[in-house]
């Protein structure tokens, strides 16, 4: 039982015969396909990251097919521990879905099925995850540009869809410029693939770093395929679609847009510029380090003046992604050698972010849904009757504020050290000035929750299994930073450069 193929086989088509079960529409059959789906992840990444562990990076060419017609398989400490945490959360929010959108037993029959907004989103919201979750893991298995091209149109679609599931006229606006943004992308994507394979004859990832691509159209490539997948990942200035779409979505929706779609795009830059094109250029890592401290004062500072609780962890998200793009300059100082402590920081802030950011929309969600308002102030007094939600909201926050102990502590430690032992010193104040900041509009929200006056009349109990996922995610946010050890040292392998830095 030790087949890397079988892991990866089980990856890729749990999540897919998952979403066919739950498209039948029936609850039974609905929380079958998120079991199935859930199940298959969560054994499947478990398995292939013993795999790795053991044996280093896996290789598989599906069916003995090689280049450049045949689909390539990939799989190292990186993809692995994604793979991981996709797992994690993706259980975590299919649990918390079932008694958001009501109860197993009261789901919609076939002949009722579009009666309400409600409904359809208990209907709808199975098929469309699993279907997320599928190309989320084939992304983080794909060993070649045009398979990672594919499942990214998968994602985008699927994405896009399930931001419309609230059925409001806000959610349909948003999940419409969310699928133009995606499309756009991906054509620049997609041309910069073209460019790629017209010079090379190849789209191998491993290939290209043998090559090591240089000169003029191969640079044209990359500023192509980086400016589309920023756009996907809402990379300031490309960030004004996030917000309104993953505030406009269902909780749980938002809790995986949040958490883990951004970390698919953004997963396939980290490939590009490090495994691909050996690091870039020293001006091109400055540029993406700029962008990304920018998203993370101006996403802060957005946040801080939201009267809307989910528009406050969307802006949020903005910012946190902008940490992610803070690595690159980090990675390749001046002096030309690799930083491992920027490296293994910035992936452990991807990881950690997505359990921390997940339960805070759960949490987020569970609060609104208790008095059916978004605002702000009509939360005031309500942590007297919801004190597990927002026990979990702010010990996510914590968490995304870098305070120990968490996963988000170890992340911006390992990016501060990497700064001060290169000099970098602006590097580091935009770090602390985002941890300061994270830590300002989490207290907003806490303020609020803790005030004087008692919650109005409406109030709808929340189901414990709603309350309890999103504390589950909390917690492990703050076991990461406990024991980061074993995940550390997956994500740095045995201490060599990425593919691409070994051909510098």
């Amino acid at each position: 039982m030790n087949d890397p193929v079988l892991w990866t086989t089980v990856l890729v088509l749990g999540p897919l015969v998952g979403a066919l079960v739950a498209l039948e529409g029936r609850s039974w059959m609905i929380r079958l396909g998120l079991a199935l789906g859930a199940g298959a992840s969560l054994w499947g990444s478990a398995g292939l990251w013993g795999s790795v562990a053991r044996t280093g990076p896996i290789r598989h060419l599906l069916g003995g097919w090689g280049a450049p017609l045949g689909i390539e398989l990939h799989a190292d400490g990186l993809s692995v521990a994604m793979l991981a945490v996709t797992a994690v959360v993706g259980t975590g929010v299919s649990l918390y879905s079932t008694s958001y959108f009501g109860h197993p037993a009261r789901l919609l029959t076939r002949h009722t099925l579009h009666t309400s907004p409600a409904q359809r989103g208990a209907r709808f919201f199975a098929p469309l995850w699993l279907l997320l979750w599928t190309a989320l893991n084939g992304i983080y298995l794909s060993g070649d540009l045009f398979n990672l091209y594919v499942t990214l149109e998968i994602l985008g679609l699927s994405a896009a869809a399930i931001v419309t599931l609230a059925v409001t006229s806000q959610a349909t606006a948003a999940g419409m410029r969310y699928l133009i943004v995606s499309l756009v992308g991906s054509l620049l994507f997609l041309a910069g693939v073209a460019l790629l394979y017209t010079t090379y004859g190849t789209l191998s990832v491993a290939g290209l770093a043998a090559i090591s691509p240089s000169g003029t159209l191969p640079a044209v490539a990359l500023a192509a395929m980086t400016v589309g997948l920023a756009v996907k990942t809402a990379l300031f200035p490309f960030h004004g679609w996030l917000p309104p779409a993953h505030a406009s979505a269902p909780a749980p929706a938002s809790a995986l847009l949040s958490g883990l779609v951004v970390k698919g795009s953004f997963y396939v830059i980290l490939r590009l510029w490090v495994d691909v094109y050996g690091g870039g250029t020293r001006l091109g890592l400055l540029m993406l380090g700029l962008l990304g401290a920018t998203a993370i004062l101006w996403g802060s500072i957005l946040a801080l003046r939201q009267v809307s609780l989910k528009r406050l962890v969307a802006y949020s998200t903005v910012a946190q992604l902008g940490y992610l793009f803070v690595m690159f300059p980090l990675l390749v100082p001046e002096a030309g050698e690799w930083s491992e402590a920027a490296w293994g920081g910035g992936l452990y802030h991807a990881l950690s972010h997505a359990v921390a950011k997940a339960a805070m929309f759960l949490a987020a969600g569970s609060i609104t849904y208790a008095v059916a308002r978004d605002a702000l102030p009509s939360m005031t007094g309500l942590v007297h009757r919801l004190p597990v939600s927002f026990f979990a909201f702010g010990v996510a926050g914590l968490s995304l504020a870098g305070l120990p102990p968490s996963g988000g502590f170890v992340a911006k430690w390992l990016m501060l050290r990497s700064a001060a032992a290169s000099g970098q010193w602006g590097w580091a104040l935009v770090i602390a000035a985002g941890g300061i900041l994270t830590v300002g509009y989490v207290l907003l929200v806490l303020r609020y929750g803790l005030g004087r006056s008692e919650p109005g009349s409406t109030f709808r109990t929340v189901p414990r299994r709603m309350e309890w996922t999103a504390l589950g995610l909390a917690l492990l946010a703050v076991l990461m930073g406990i024991w980061p050890t074993e995940i550390l040292a997956l994500l740095g392998g045995d201490g060599s450069a990425p593919l691409g830095m070994m051909h510098r």
